[in-house]
């Protein structure tokens, strides 16, 4: 199984504020198996700039330690005409473009996009590519 690791995971690793069991339990995987991990090219993106917002050392813990992680292997999906074709059906589901993309690079990968935006699971559960980890880990994690 591959997962696609959306923003709100990620940025739960770095803030103290936001820290949740779920999330340690990604990054902890991520750390032993990246090769089970996707996330679309935005991702770095997001997370910078919600870091570099939000955290008092942002630019810094995104250089040293985000960073890092997405060059140990995680699979890093570019934009493409292609994905953004296969993300409409998303998008027409009520999901944001960033959001559509996730579910669209799982979609791909055969995979499940881990999320802690229970309203964008909610609109896309029918599709079974995502899963709320707000109700914990997915099963057989």
């Amino acid at each position: 199984m591959i997962w696609v690791i959306d923003a709100s995971v990620a940025v739960r690793w770095f803030l103290e504020a936001e820290s949740h069991p779920s999330a340690d339990a990604v990054l902890e995987r991520v750390m032993k198996q990246a090769d089970s991990f996707a996330v679309p090219e935005l991702f770095a993106f997001e997370v910078h700039a919600v870091l570099c917002r939000v955290h008092p050392h942002g630019a810094v813990v995104f250089e040293e330690c985000v960073m890092p992680i997405l060059e140990g292997g995680i699979y890093r999906q570019p934009m493409t005409l292609g994905l953004a074709r296969r993300a409409a059906p998303f998008v027409n589901k009520g999901l944001t473009g960033y959001d559509a993309c996730y579910a669209a690079l799982a979609a791909d990968l055969k995979g499940c996009w881990i999320t802690f935006d229970g309203r964008a699971h909610q609109r896309i559960r029918t599709f079974t590519v995502s899963h709320s980890l707000l109700g914990g880990l997915p099963d057989g994690w």
